[in-house]
């Protein structure tokens, strides 16, 4: 994760909380292959305490128009100028703050230096992160990861397939499972079940849910995950061992992910499983 949102190593859990606790209130801007999401954020709840604003991606998704698009987001917040803590969600591997990979954007974004872009744009810090790992901070702070143990695989449906794994309350980042590869269509898992997927190809429910269980059939014999979430913009159900339940936040996962970010904690330190001392 880029090292402007990395704690010092030795940084507690509880310590963690306590600056949750003393700004309690952030931004969180989630950037998607279809919409560009952002609203206030309380952090000791984890709840949107604003309307969530929403503008489409650019045509394109080109870096110069989705700066633009964030910033008609943060206007029509009227947070422009706020000392909020700002977050920003992104749809790509994250890595020191350079964007690798451009699976649904422009391929001006791969090895593209995001967080110094986004922060010299905007006049002010952010902290910037993969969209898939904010929304499995989100919930494993407070929602359907919270206290759960082992492994747990989120994923969000939409117009790829995000994922994030989290291991007994630690993020693990940059998972990009929807881009595991489907040799018998010769796509990758996203092309094939993505929700976009379904919407290009005219699919019923039933024919698509078909698609969505070879695809966590998969997933879960590759990894054997204790609980998957589903989540982003739609949700599903499925046959499989592994209990698999619907993400509490759904599609503010990413804006509230990305606000607890904003303080500046690692995701793979915001732990969600109670420790003793």
């Amino acid at each position: 994760m880029p090292d402007t949102i990395l704690l010092i190593a030795q940084l507690a859990v509880g310590r963690v909380e306590d600056m949750a606790s003393e700004s309690a209130r952030a931004v969180g801007i989630d950037i998607g292959g279809t919409g560009i999401k952002g609203g206030i954020v309380d952090l000791d709840k984890g709840e949107l305490i604003s309307d969530r604003i929403k503008v489409s991606t650019p045509q394109g998704a080109e870096p110069d128009d989705v700066l633009t698009a964030v910033r008609e987001v943060l206007d029509t917040l009227k947070v422009a100028e706020s000392d909020y803590p700002l977050g920003v969600a992104f749809p790509a591997i994250v890595k020191n703050g350079r964007t690798l990979s451009a699976a649904n954007v422009s391929h001006k974004w791969i090895d593209f230096p995001a967080e110094e872009f986004f922060e010299d744009g905007l006049g002010r810090d952010i902290h910037f992160a993969n969209d898939a790992d904010v929304a499995g901070v989100a919930e494993m702070r407070f929602g359907a990861a919270k206290d759960a143990a082992g492994l747990t695989i989120l994923t969000t449906l939409g117009t790829g397939i995000g994922s994030a794994l989290l291991y007994d309350g630690q993020l693990i980042p940059n998972s990009e499972l929807g881009h595991l590869q489907r040799a018998k269509h010769g796509k990758d898992a996203e092309a094939y079940a993505a929700y976009s997927a379904m919407e290009r190809d005219e699919l019923t429910w039933e024919a698509w849910a078909e698609r969505l269980q070879w695809y966590y059939s998969h997933v879960e014999f590759l990894f054997s995950p204790d609980l998957f979430i589903v989540g982003g913009g739609v949700t599903c159900g499925g046959q499989a061992t592994t209990p698999i339940v619907a993400a509490v936040h759904r599609n503010n996962a990413g804006i509230i992910g990305a606000a607890a970010l904003s303080l500046g904690a690692a995701p793979q330190r915001l732990s969600a499983v109670t420790t003793k001392d």
